[in-house]
């Protein structure tokens, strides 16, 4: 039997609850985006093929891709697109990754 003593989180760690983490972030992004736009999310899509090779998902382990394609499309207004992205994810930045991803989109 599992010791739970220390929690669910712990326990989850060692297999692959960092996935879920990753799917989380990716979900939240996807949704933050199409309230904004549907222009927007697929100007954001495209930009991230088209500079780093990537997807919404790889914004979690390079949040500044997000980060800098968003201040370059557009530009002061962007702080708007953060607060609506991390406006999901606060609840969960009691995990220090969420709030690492969370603090580069941020800056």
């Amino acid at each position: 039997m599992l010791d739970q003593s220390k929690g669910i989180m712990p326990l989850l760690e060692g297999h692959g609850y960092d996935k879920v983490r990753k799917g989380l972030v990716s979900v939240m992004l996807e949704k933050a985006l199409l309230d904004i736009g549907v222009g927007t999310y697929y100007k954001v899509i495209d930009e991230l093929k088209k500079r780093y090779q990537c997807y919404l998902p790889d914004c979690y382990e390079h949040p500044e891709y997000l980060n800098d394609i968003l201040k370059d499309l557009y530009g002061n207004s962007y702080g708007h697109m953060i607060k609506s992205i991390t406006k999901g994810l606060e609840e969960f930045s009691y995990q220090k990754p969420i709030a690492k991803f969370i603090e580069t989109v941020r800056k």
